[in-house]
């Protein structure tokens, strides 16, 4: 029986569906050494030659399945650019080529599938199915009821409208509330951008299970393998098994466990692996890779000013305003201008905060007349004594002569 390329890949336990159509459209897939890039196209099992990258596929018919209790502080891809522990690292011993079903954020926690059953994973991770998904937030204060039923009625995010299926408060703590979300896609940071979109502060992010399955009885880096009910649980859920899907059951309330306790310290480490950081943004961290060094990272207003004398070496002297001043030099105070009169020579005037640079007069010749400041010159100012006054706007000689006396000019 025939099948598509990329739902044979992801049934022999190579990648998931969505991943192996990557593949394929790389050039990474032959079917009887020709390359094959088109999506689609059909093989059968046991007659046609698959391989990857030059490896022989062949369809695998016994799965596995593993459920991890996802620690804060870690990826669910594969490998990380950034370079930060994946989820992977914690699946010690795990001989079978698995890769998770779904995302979970980084720093959330909680219940993680993985398999290498391909069809499975793709029934469960896509939107078409609305495979529900529980989460436990916690969130700062008591949330009021408007909010949590606005969450329910649909918001608008930045990539679209959505909502929750559910949204009810879970367990009240003494200065912060659980509350149950329950949605039916995986969108990115959906429940954190549903909280926010209605005014609640996320403290927490937590999965108790995943399918129906919890993570009951494990601790945060732990994992184990589903028993043979629980798989049929899950193919049943999704058709794989039965005929038709069966309607998913939600977990009772009563049956969903509680986060673990982090006891004030970080996460734990994979096994024989790095140490994982702490999630937490209030603890400063130290330069990493592709950080700028502190002093070139922006100065915060709270820390922007230094005090006097911090980052001096123990013993150093600290200077006091106006030491290192020769005697008889005017001190000046720290931060102030000059004081009027300061540094000048004994007698000298002194002048004024706030007056002219020089008084109107100032620096004329005894007899002087003086000028007024911004005014015009008056009439008759700094003429020789007898001169004729010239009246202002008046020629110096008229048209036409003086009146009555020939139209000569007085001599």
């Amino acid at each position: 029986m025939s099948e598509r390329l990329q739902k044979f890949l992801a049934g022999a336990g190579v990648a998931s569906r969505r991943k192996a159509e990557e593949l394929i459209l790389a050039g990474r897939v032959k079917v009887n050494a020709k390359t094959v890039t088109e999506l689609g196209t059909k093989v059968e099992p046991g007659r046609d030659l698959v391989t990857v990258d030059g490896t022989l596929v062949s369809a695998n018919e016994s799965r596995a399945y593993y459920l991890l209790y996802k620690p804060p502080g870690c990826v669910t891809t594969a490998s990380d650019p950034d370079g930060r522990p994946t989820a992977l690292e914690y699946l010690h011993g795990v001989r079978e080529r698995v890769f998770s079903v779904g995302r979970l954020d980084f720093d959330a926690e909680g219940a993680v599938l993985f398999t290498d059953d391909g069809e499975l994973a793709n029934r469960l991770a896509h939107p078409r199915y609305g495979h529900r998904r529980t989460y436990l937030v916690k969130v700062r204060g008591d949330p009021p009821p408007e909010a949590l039923m606005r969450m329910v009625a649909g918001v608008r995010l930045e990539d679209g409208p959505a909502n929750a299926l559910e949204a009810n408060v879970h367990e009240r703590a003494e200065k912060n509330v659980w509350i149950r979300v329950v949605v039916g896609e995986g969108r990115f940071h959906l429940v954190k951008r549903l909280c926010e979109s209605v005014g609640l502060q996320v403290q927490r992010l937590f999965r108790p299970e995943f399918g129906g399955v919890t993570v009951d009885g494990l601790r945060a880096g732990k994992f184990r393998s589903l028993r043979p009910d629980e798989v049929r649980q899950l193919r049943r859920m999704v058709g794989l098994e039965g005929g038709e899907a069966e309607p998913q059951r939600a977990v009772p309330r009563s049956a969903l466990p509680k986060a673990a306790r982090r006891h004030g310290h970080g996460p734990p480490a994979p096994p024989g692996g790095r140490a994982v950081a702490p999630t937490t943004s209030s603890t400063p961290s130290t330069p990493g890779a592709g950080e700028k060094p502190v002093a070139e990272r922006e100065v915060r207003p709270a820390a922007a000013t230094q005090r006097a004398g911090a980052g001096q070496r123990p013993g150093a002297a600290t200077q006091r305003a106006g030491a290192g001043q020769r005697p008889g030099e005017a001190r000046k105070r720290p931060g102030a201008g000059q004081r009027p009169g300061a540094g000048q020579r004994p007698g000298a005037a002194t002048q004024r905060p706030g007056a002219a640079t020089q008084r109107p007069g100032a620096g004329q010749r005894p007899g002087a007349a003086r000028k007024r400041p911004g005014a015009s010159q008056r009439p008759g100012a700094g003429q020789r004594p007898g001169a004729a006054t010239q009246r202002p706007g008046e020629h110096a000689e008229r048209k036409g002569g003086w009146p009555g006396r020939g139209g000569r000019s007085p001599r």
